[in-house]
């Protein structure tokens, strides 16, 4: 960085072709410049629910309408005995789930919609894709008032067990904001990957236990002769399974319970390092693709 003074004028040039190995630069950079990503959280929050009669009540009444929707589908259509209270089982599992979709969708699409930002101011680009993890993270809370209504209603409320919470949480987040850095750069140079990712999103819907137990899958099978849990693989090969599955857990419980239980430390702790390893991936993308952003937008 260098500064040129002329009287009272003072200019200030700042390299923004920053190596990805000075990590510690970069994220003190993000914290120097946190009021900007308070700002675009801000703005996002106001696009979304600009002319919307509504407003911000859609945050509640979308996951409403949805569990509406399954709860009908799933619990007159399609009787299942074996899951009890339906409707919060599935709403559980929805709302992380509409975190993470949203999160997906505005994450790829911030650095391309920040272009003017971009090519006229140096910012870390990275505060991009998290302020729009951040802005859907209010939804999600937000959304989770109709959850804990839901509980308290069924007769479950928020047991010792929901302070597991704080960790799904941000487990979720580390492994959302991975995901949201990588195809964000990737976004920039080709343009079809928001086409992609709702095939792939749509999916990954049907892969992850949100309508459906983890349980469902038969607790062995055997493929060419080799034996395996589908949950324990689903798990693995799926964050957001081991994720949603928690959220499940402490909040409605297990098949095998009569309401909400305990997570598995070592669980918890496995699927956090997944998410860890993924958001080092999509940070060092991001970082070395970065300088060319304006570029390319």
């Amino acid at each position: 960085m260098a500064t040129e003074s002329k009287g009272a004028r003072r200019t200030t040039i700042i390299d923004s072709n920053v190596s990805w190995r000075d990590w510690r630069k970069n994220i003190a950079e993000s914290i120097k410049y946190r009021s900007l990503l308070h700002n675009l959280v801000k703005r996002d929050l106001k696009v979304r629910y600009r002319n919307s009669l509504l407003g911000v009540m859609w945050s509640l009444l979308n996951p409403l309408l949805m569990m509406l929707v399954f709860s009908l589908i799933f619990g007159k259509l399609m009787p299942r005995e074996d899951i009890r209270q339906y409707a919060v089982f599935f709403l559980v599992g929805l709302l992380p789930w509409q975190f993470f979709t949203g999160s997906m969708i505005s994450g790829t699409v911030s650095t391309t919609g920040g272009a003017h930002m971009i090519n006229k101011i140096y910012f870390p680009r990275e505060l991009l894709p998290t302020s729009s993890i951040l802005s859907n993270l209010v939804n999600f809370l937000l959304a989770f008032v109709v959850l804990i209504f839901f509980l308290y209603a069924s007769g479950i409320g928020l047991t010792i067990y929901a302070l597991w919470l704080p960790a799904l949480v941000l487990t979720q987040i580390v492994f959302t904001l991975g995901l949201a850095l990588f195809l964000s750069a990737l976004n920039v140079f080709y343009r079809d990957v928001l086409m992609i990712l709702d095939v792939v999103l749509l999916a990954w819907f049907f892969l992850t236990p949100v309508i459906y137990p983890l349980e469902w899958l038969g607790e062995t099978q055997t493929v060419m002769g080799i034996t395996f849990e589908p949950a324990q693989v689903m798990r693995w090969l799926n964050p957001m399974a081991s994720i949603i599955d928690g959220y499940r857990t402490v909040l409605w419980g297990t098949m095998s319970s009569d309401g909400p239980a305990s997570m598995d430390p070592i669980y918890l702790l496995r699927t956090f390092i997944t998410a860890a390893l993924i958001f080092v991936v999509g940070y060092l993308f991001f970082s070395r693709l970065q300088h060319l952003f304006a570029e390319k937008l």
